[in-house]
């Protein structure tokens, strides 16, 4: 295990636009913060910037609620525009309750409003951000395209901010991984005393999303991208679908 780790945040990054190339963008701030990338370093790009540059912006003006999105609205007390995106975005509705709605999301997951989110948009309250089609290919196109640009074989997480049933507070978690693990199976390893593990599996993806956050909050700060430099992890190709718990093995549905 290393014994240090760095993070840092890119200042400076644009704001994105559809089609823009944001792997050059990153390369581009790197160069500014008098930074290079490295074999071994990770990059947590939250997914804003990601749906941003993918185009997966929804105006709000255009979108008709359908009868259960009005019914859900209701219950729950949100735009019912907002309702039906979150209902066009996820497989179920989990939980309603006032100002509530968790459903569990196309790609897997279960979080609050199908991962769709107004802030740092365009400062309007007509759009929406739906998270990218398929996070873990926008990971490895963007991993793809860095190497290209600099030569330098990277770990990408894919970040965004999700609640946890239990606790209280937002965490940061990987919703698009390449080029490096989302899980890491501790199983059989031996503990500090030689007894061996048999139930430890990191969150590994998470781990690292989680920490970045530290940097690139969620309000005002313009830090969508961090440099993680010193992790040892192994060279394998993870997915965050690898993270997602199957439903049959929920036992709180």
């Amino acid at each position: 295990m290393p014994l240090k780790v760095s993070l840092a945040a890119l200042p400076g990054m644009p704001a994105v636009q559809p089609g823009d190339d944001l792997a050059r963008l990153i390369v581009e701030a790197l160069d500014r913060a008098a930074l290079r990338l490295e074999d071994g370093d990770a990059l947590v790009v939250t997914s804003k910037i990601v749906s941003k540059a993918e185009g997966r912006q929804a105006d709000l003006r255009t979108v008709q609620p359908g009868d259960e999105a009005l019914r859900l609205a209701s219950l729950t007390g949100k735009d019912p525009r907002m309702v039906e995106l979150a209902l066009r975005e996820s497989v179920e509705v989990s939980r309603i309750a006032p100002n509530v709605m968790v459903t569990r999301h196309r790609l897997g997951f279960v979080s609050a409003n199908a991962g769709i989110d107004q802030s740092n948009v365009d400062g309007s309250d007509d759009h929406a951000l739906l998270l990218p089609l398929d996070p873990d290919a926008s990971a490895q196109r963007l991993r793809e395209r860095l190497l290209e640009l600099t030569g330098a074989h990277v770990g990408i997480v894919i970040s965004d901010s999700h609640g946890r049933p239990f606790r209280l507070g937002n965490v940061g978690v990987a919703v698009g991984v390449a080029g490096m693990p989302a899980l890491v199976d501790l199983r059989g390893q031996p503990d500090m005393f030689g007894r061996i593990l048999r139930i430890s599996v990191q969150g590994y993806a998470d781990m690292v999303a989680s920490a970045a956050g530290l940097l690139s909050g969620e309000g005002a700060e313009g830090l969508p991208v961090v440099l993680v430099r010193g992790l040892e992890y192994p060279r394998i190709d993870g997915r965050a679908a690898d993270l997602y718990r199957p439903p049959e093995e929920d036992l709180y549905r």
